[in-house]
């Protein structure tokens, strides 16, 4: 799918604001409600806007420890990886997990509602025998900055 200028637009504004008004949208990328709100439709049906979340306070949330973990491998086959990236996905303690280059092959962040949570977490893994070689593990001791979603940088005639 193509996308132009005015779809890009739109994907930045939502990104940034998932609750705007169809009115306010429009006028924010110079197009009337109706086409403007007709390309939302679109993209979300194409499947480029996968959904709508809200931010929730800190205050209220229950304190969760977050892990990143730095994750090798044994092997780099197909049937290895997909076993792997599919436990990642199925796992709600997982808010994220990249396969990445240079030295590890995935890094995966971890939200446990304990030290002793995520340690029984990894211990299954290990026992699941995920093919982990091995892994280091990274406390977050302070946030410093969440973004609410990633910037939108793509250019029209390129975007598929």
């Amino acid at each position: 799918m193509k996308l132009d200028q005015y779809d890009l637009r739109i994907l930045d504004i939502l990104s940034r604001d998932g609750r705007i008004t169809k009115s306010r949208l429009a006028e924010a990328i110079n197009l009337s409600v109706s086409p403007c709100w007709e390309r939302v439709r679109r993209l979300e049906r194409a499947g480029i806007i996968e959904g709508y979340s809200a931010r929730i306070s800190d205050r209220v949330r229950v304190a969760l420890t977050s892990v990143w973990m730095q994750i090798e491998l044994e092997s780099h086959g197909v049937a290895v990886s997909d076993r792997f990236e599919r436990v990642m996905r199925e796992t709600p303690q997982v808010s994220e997990c990249v396969a990445v280059g240079g030295g590890v092959d995935y890094l995966v962040l971890i939200e446990a509602e304990s030290i002793d949570q995520y340690q029984r977490l990894i211990d299954g893994w290990l026992m699941e025998d995920l093919a982990i070689r091995r892994y280091f593990t990274y406390i977050v001791t302070k946030s410093i900055k969440k973004a609410s979603s990633p910037l939108i940088r793509l250019k029209a005639d390129n975007a598929n």
